[in-house]
């Protein structure tokens, strides 16, 4: 489902790049190039249809609307793009695409899919609007689309591997269309959407390119549908949530488009404390301390402990305060720490982690995410979940030393997939003749990781909190899982206690976490928890309803 993911931890640990970005699509050559694959058929610029959903016991009508927004590479060439996203007559980009011989040498441009769904009489100057997307880097926005806020939910069931087709798909009774319209945006290169012109990966892979790429289409999209006086809303998840910080401040102080609100779920902006690559980080501890309450929540629901906390939340708080107290001191000691003091610390861990005391002191009390999926559940063959730790699956290789694929991903993948590849040509009316790239096609190009030009490891902290200094008024909601181990929930907490903003900025910021894992929102209990939590946000932050 999200290879990507896992990908950019392996990346990201080599300080260089992440994740090689799409190859130019084979519909996008000339027909003669392409005689051994049938050409695609031209999108639709957009197509609307209507629905219908009942969400708290109201009724809501609504238009959808499937379409592409097409942006340029740069502001100045996202000017010279008339309203249908084609170059307008006598501009610069104009006659660079009608000089190019190949339109594959024509200047880069992105055709970026979206899905809107607006509220049938609703008065768009009063009427939240909020953009949605997934992150990887290299994802589109299916599992937001499907999974969390959409009118349409895929049913999944908890914890184990679905089986094969047909799936279920269901109206969505925590829509978040009781108190926004929604607009779920797929990244250049996937979903309907296509990349076209020379370098075209170049232009719109990396940190700071795709940020643009989203401020550009939200320009774009704000313009189309006269959008541009309804209180904002962002909603990123996982490396979406990285997307967030960087287009919050691009939004605020690039565009002057200021936000009412940004809701994160799953977050990371400090990719030092990616507990996946936390073993090529030497000296960076605080990657492991970040860790431990995940650990301990896991290890608790597998029943790796003895005796079995009772309270979760009130045994996440006692691990939280080791991993920042004993244990950090500890692991800053290095080589200095006394065998005594370590098997003392072991023994700690293995009472919140359930692993072996020898296994602990072997890796020197620094167990990275891989490790520990492998590891907890060995003596019976099975392999813990990354995105969401309630899962397991069959090792394939029982001597290998990390767990080798996410069993989460593989238990809910094909639904998802293939609920909305059905969904969007038989109910959205879009996509004929068309592939769905759920994922990006990475080829030769490397997504760039550096942000602002540093080539050192990414952190966009700052950038939110440019966002929020500049604009005081601007509210942050964080939503995490208890049982996500991709981006370990007390990394989030820990990333914003730090942001560097003023204290009295510190109370804009409210978090909440779930007993669910990196993609919250398929427990359907927390779903409900997270609609609920995300809608009065919306609603105390929507200036109209104060």
């Amino acid at each position: 489902m999200r290879k990507s993911i896992r990908l950019l931890a392996t990346c990201v640990a080599a300080v260089v790049t992440v994740c090689p970005a799409l190859a130019r699509a084979a519909d996008e050559k000339p027909a003669d190039k392409t005689a051994e694959k049938p050409a695609e058929k031209t999108p639709a610029q957009s197509v609307t249809t209507q629905g219908s959903v009942t969400v708290n016991g109201q009724t809501i009508q609504y238009d959808a609307v499937a379409g592409t927004i097409t942006v340029g590479a740069t502001n100045e060439q996202d000017a010279q793009l008339g309203p249908d996203g084609k170059p307008l007559p006598d501009t610069n980009l104009a006659a660079a695409v009608a000089a190019a011989k190949d339109p594959a040498d024509a200047p880069p441009l992105a055709r970026m899919f979206y899905v809107a769904y607006f509220k049938k009489d609703a008065n768009f100057d009063q009427r939240p609007i909020t953009f949605l997307y997934n992150g990887g880097p290299g994802s589109s926005t299916v599992w937001l689309h499907m999974g969390s806020f959409g009118p349409k939910h895929v049913v999944t069931e908890m914890d184990t591997h679905l089986p094969a087709a047909p799936y279920r798909l269901e109206d969505n009774a925590e829509s978040l269309l009781d108190v926004s319209d929604l607009v779920f945006i797929d990244m250049p290169g996937t979903g309907f959407g296509r990349l076209t012109g020379k370098d075209a990966g170049k232009a719109f892979w990396g940190i700071d390119e795709d940020g643009h790429a989203f401020g550009r289409f939200i320009q774009r999209f704000l313009s189309q549908y006269n959008r541009w006086n309804s209180p904002k809303y962002i909603f990123g998840e996982s490396y979406g949530t990285t997307r967030s910080a960087v287009l919050s401040n691009i939004l605020e102080n690039e565009y002057s488009i200021d936000l009412n609100g940004v809701m994160l779920l799953s977050q990371i902006f400090d990719f030092s404390t990616d507990i996946d690559a936390a073993h090529t980080n030497p000296g960076i501890d605080l990657t492991y301390e970040l860790a431990l309450p995940t650990y301990a929540a896991t290890a608790r629901y597998h029943h790796k402990l003895n005796p079995e906390p009772p309270d979760l939340e009130a045994f996440l708080k006692e691990v939280e305060a080791f991993a920042m107290g004993p244990y950090a001191e500890a692991l800053a000691k290095g080589t200095d720490l006394s065998q005594a003091d370590k098997q003392a610390i072991a023994e700690k861990l293995h009472d919140y982690t359930g692993l072996p005391v020898d296994y602990l002191i072997k890796g020197d009390l620094r167990i990275a995410g891989g490790q520990f999926e492998k590891s907890l559940q060995d003596d019976s063959g099975m392999i813990t979940g990354r995105l969401d730790t309630r899962f397991s699956s069959p090792s394939i290789d029982p001597l290998a030393e990390s767990s080798e694929y996410d069993p989460q991903s593989s238990a809910i993948g094909s639904a998802y997939v293939s609920l909305f590849n059905q969904y969007v040509r038989n109910t959205l009316k879009y996509g004929e003749g068309q592939t769905y790239l759920p994922e990006a096609d990475f080829g030769s190009t490397e997504w760039d990781m550096k942000h602002g030009g540093n080539p050192v490891y990414v952190n966009v902290a700052p950038d939110l909190a440019t966002a929020m200094i500049t604009n005081p008024k601007l509210k942050v909601l964080v939503n995490g899982g208890y049982y996500d181990l991709a981006t370990p929930f007390y990394g989030a907490f820990y990333e914003d206690k730090h942001l560097p903003i003023p204290d009295k900025l510190a109370g804009n910021i409210e978090y909440a976490w779930y007993e669910s894992g990196h993609m919250v929102y398929v427990k359907e209990a927390c779903l409900k928890q997270l609609h609920d939590r995300v809608a009065e946000f919306i609603k105390s932050t929507d200036a109209g309803n104060q």
